[in-house]
């Protein structure tokens, strides 16, 4: 495994690699969940790049950019047996005094996690968009646990004619439910039991689908209580839209995206199931 840091030897050391070539891009501190994409991209692929890169220009300045957890130490022994080559830029390699060019997505990135987190979604757009750009992947590897993003990344790429495929992958749990995030390191004791109540109500939104309930605000109204029933929780938003648009939708008719982001305390979790 080679560690990267500029782009131009990253550019150099692609033109090397097996094809095809599959890419992971992260922000580091490493968890069983960013492996499995890792793991998927080596099953497909002759070489896989994996990136790590807090980026900065999707943090607002309210937010948690200085204290994101960070083990680069960790994160290259994790990925030592799966990874031909980790970039690993600085931010002044990724955006010079001088950078001033930005991907801005459309509608798609003013809901849900776009309402709440304005220029979140410019600042993940161009950043992939950049990283694609770089290490010229024949595959990326996102998980659904960030379903806005995967549909925002997705249309980014089908729109600007970009040449690789956007592999979506399954969300990887705790043995309690919750989606495994590199920020559930900052739950204590009780608000990490708490925050079971995310995949609770996920899970109930399925079986209700699943028993023949068809009206998204019976839905919603249900996962509701379940969540304020959890003193710990603050609900941000709980969703049933369009998958591909993110329009809230009101009979459901399949695939429909249910998610939900919730705060314990400071940290803010976010959850989705597909109703296939």
């Amino acid at each position: 495994m080679k560690v990267i840091e500029t782009i131009a030897e990253m550019r150099k050391a692609r033109k090397k690699l097996g094809e095809p070539v599959g890419f992971v891009p992260t922000m580091g501190y490493l968890h069983e969940g960013h492996i499995a994409l890792v793991k998927r991209a080596r099953e497909e692929n002759g070489s896989v790049v994996v990136s790590i890169f807090v980026n900065p220009t999707q943090f607002g300045p309210k937010e948690d950019f200085k204290s994101y957890p960070r083990d680069t130490g960790r994160d290259l022994a994790m990925l030592k047996p799966l990874t031909d080559i980790v970039f690993m830029p600085s931010d002044t390699e990724m955006y010079p005094v001088y950078y001033d060019t930005w991907v801005t997505p459309g509608e798609i990135a003013t809901r849900l996690e776009g309402a709440v987190r304005p220029g979140h979604f410019r600042g993940v757009d161009t950043v992939v968009a950049k990283l694609f750009n770089i290490v010229q992947p024949d595959k990326a590897y996102f998980g659904q646990k960030d379903a806005q993003q995967l549909a925002i990344i997705r249309r980014m790429v089908d729109d600007l004619n970009m040449p690789l495929a956007v592999i979506a992958c399954p969300t990887v749990r705790e043995a309690d439910g919750l989606a495994m995030s590199s920020r559930n390191v900052y739950l204590n004791r009780e608000q990490r039991k708490a925050a079971t109540v995310l995949y609770k109500a996920l899970t109930l939104a399925k079986e209700m689908w699943e028993q023949g309930e068809q009206e998204a605000g019976t839905i919603r109204r249900r996962m509701t209580a379940l969540i304020e029933g959890e003193p710990l929780g603050a609900i941000d938003y709980i969703s049933v839209a369009d998958p591909e648009t993110l329009k809230e939708v009101h009979h459901i008719k399949p695939p429909a995206l249910v998610s939900l982001a919730v705060k314990f305390g400071k940290t803010r979790l976010i959850d989705n199931v597909v109703l296939e």
